[in-house]
């Protein structure tokens, strides 16, 4: 009787406790806020998928993102604000600004600082702009990693528009003259490409003439592997996706950003068609419900092309799968297969474990085929003119056609279509130009910053898959970057990493503090071999995903192939 007596007190001592609240809990949003943000998100669905297309539309109206937004954002979508702040403050082109604090200057002009453009003086031109600039407040200088624009170094952007081989009176001219928008190229649009014979492949399938095994059959032929760096084969790619059960879904990497690479802006911003009708096909080809377009933030023209091509597209035929646009918000972490997953379900971009792997839960739990745009830009060409046609291509024992986006210190720099499989000194030699006036060949980065950088004595291997990793480097996207006696291969491993570093999505403990410790210690006058080479070894056994795993490559080959910069540490 005691034990129930105190059981009925207690309930109602916690009956009283959970009176009505007078008001909701947490911070609430204003109504001027909600009213602003029910404008901007218009009839958009407010799923969570979209959060940060939502995010860009109050960053494109405010140049960064108000604090009192993202909570009347967060009531809107239903979410709490903890999910908001979380994926606002994870990418790099979100600013988020305190009630009451001070808002970014309006104009914001960013600075490449990564390989190519380091080399070509990008730190003389930040410090050129910040000091003619010192007087203005409504703009503000800052440097960027990468942006894709290493053909063209060193590149800069006013708001939206590129300069291009920048100097300060370029750019200055640009502000002054209000160019702050993206330049669209010329390129080949929806009737030019239906006039070359567009989508005549889609409807041979679409009409039974041609049958999806045939196509699969084709790529697995002609050898096409996946060409955003990870090099599967993209025949069997699509075969294990199809295996799986339906509704499958299809996610187009276009958030490219690794240092040294712009092969997929080339294609882009000159025959987007060919790219997408690769994509129809293969939705065909594996049965997939919709399409998912992920592009870099940085690609403002790219997208702007997209808008306008996929319309047309939509109002020419109504036999279409979904297409769906999705904006990136710098991070270079989202080119990684899993992080773009999470990414485009509108979170951070946070690579998962597998498996389970992409192929059988991706996308909203579903089977995906994520693949890179070059990889389906090919599709039509192959399927058309036969897997031989490709295979015709090929140096050195290897076989078929290769993009790589050659920059550094040579005489053209820019996209070469080549045959797989040429070395660094034909490519630069035929394709390139040659090098610089004034330069000799010191060395080069075969696959981006990632890919490790090798010497001038290796200059005569094979450039593909396979070919490099028994020297400590591969091929990846074909990112080439030339250097040359002028530069310390010491400099461009810090460059590397200091990239690494600020790309480092933070989940991991290996990869987070490996980097920070690795350009800390990089920083040293005198380098602590031993330390830099046990810290290396950690991050890439234990890091969860490519980033940290790839990081240290520059400077095990620094340390490896250019021992002539570490005789201090050395002993001689």
């Amino acid at each position: 009787m005691t034990d129930a007596r105190h059981r009925v007190i207690a309930i109602d001592a916690l009956g009283a406790a959970r009176k009505p609240r007078s008001q909701a809990k947490g911070r609430q949003p204003t109504e001027a806020a909600l009213v602003e943000v029910r404008s901007l998100l218009g009839a958009a669905p407010r799923t969570r998928e979209l959060l940060i297309e939502h995010l860009h539309r109050i960053n494109d109206a405010h140049g960064h993102l108000p604090d009192t937004l993202l909570v009347a954002l967060a009531h809107e979508m239903r979410l709490s604000l903890a999910e908001v702040y979380e994926v606002a403050s994870f990418y790099h082109h979100f600013e988020i600004v305190k009630d009451g604090a001070a808002a970014p200057a309006a104009l914001t002009v960013r600075v490449c600082n990564s390989l190519s453009c380091a080399m070509a003086g990008s730190a003389a031109l930040k410090a050129e702009l910040t000091q003619a600039l010192a007087s203005r407040t409504d703009v503000r200088v800052v440097e960027v990693p990468c942006i894709g624009r290493c053909d063209s170094a060193p590149a800069a952007v006013v708001a939206q528009h590129c300069v291009d081989r920048a100097d300060a009176a370029a750019v200055l001219q640009a502000i002054t003259a209000g160019r702050t928008a993206a330049t669209v190229p010329t390129y080949t649009a929806l009737d030019a490409y239906l006039a070359q014979g567009g989508y005549r492949l889609l409807d041979a399938l679409a009409s039974g003439v041609r049958s999806a095994d045939s196509v699969i059959t084709a790529l697995s032929d002609a050898g096409l592997r996946g060409l955003g760096g990870a090099g599967f084969p993209a025949g069997r790619k699509w075969s294990i996706v199809r295996q799986h059960a339906a509704p499958r879904l299809i996610a187009v990497n276009i958030d490219e950003g690794e240092p040294g690479t712009f092969k997929d802006r080339y294609f882009l911003e000159r025959d987007p068609h060919r790219f997408i009708e690769g994509a129809l096909i293969a939705a065909h080809c594996i049965g997939a419900s919709a399409i998912y377009l992920y592009l870099r933030d940085e690609y403002a023209a790219g997208r702007a092309i997209l808008e306008r091509e996929l319309a047309a597209l939509r109002a020419a035929r109504s036999d279409l799968p979904a297409i769906h646009l999705r904006r990136g918000a710098g991070a270079y972490i989202c080119g990684e297969e899993s992080a773009l997953i999470e990414s485009l379900e509108g979170r951070r971009g946070w690579p998962r474990l597998r498996p389970p792997y992409v192929a059988e839960v991706g996308l909203f739990g579903r089977p995906t085929l994520e693949t890179n745009l070059e990889t389906l830009h090919w599709v039509r060409d192959i399927v058309e003119q036969g897997p031989a046609s490709f295979n015709q291509h090929g140096r050195h024992g290897r076989h078929g056609l290769r993009s790589y986006s050659l920059s550094g210190r040579v005489n053209r720099p820019g996209v070469h279509v080549a045959p797989a499989g040429i070395s660094l000194r034909e490519l630069v030699d035929e394709y390139g130009g040659g090098m610089q006036a004034g330069h000799t060949l010191y060395g080069y980065f075969p696959g981006g910053a990632s890919g490790g950088m090798l010497p001038a004595t290796l200059a005569d291997l094979p450039l593909d898959f396979d070919t490099l990793q028994p020297y400590g480097a591969f091929i990846g996207s074909a990112a080439v970057v030339v250097f040359s006696q002028a530069d310390s291969a010491r400099a461009l491993a810090l460059n590397a990493m200091r990239f690494f570093e600020h790309e480092s999505c933070g989940q991991c403990t290996p990869c987070r503090e490996g980097t920070q410790r690795a350009v800390e210690l990089m920083t040293q006058p005198r380098w602590n071999l031993p330390l830099l080479e046990e810290l290396s070894t950690v991050m890439m056994d234990a890091s969860i995903c490519g980033l940290g795993q790839a990081a240290p490559n520059p400077l095990l080959c620094a340390i490896k192939y250019f021992a002539q910069e570490f005789a201090d540490e050395r002993g001689g």
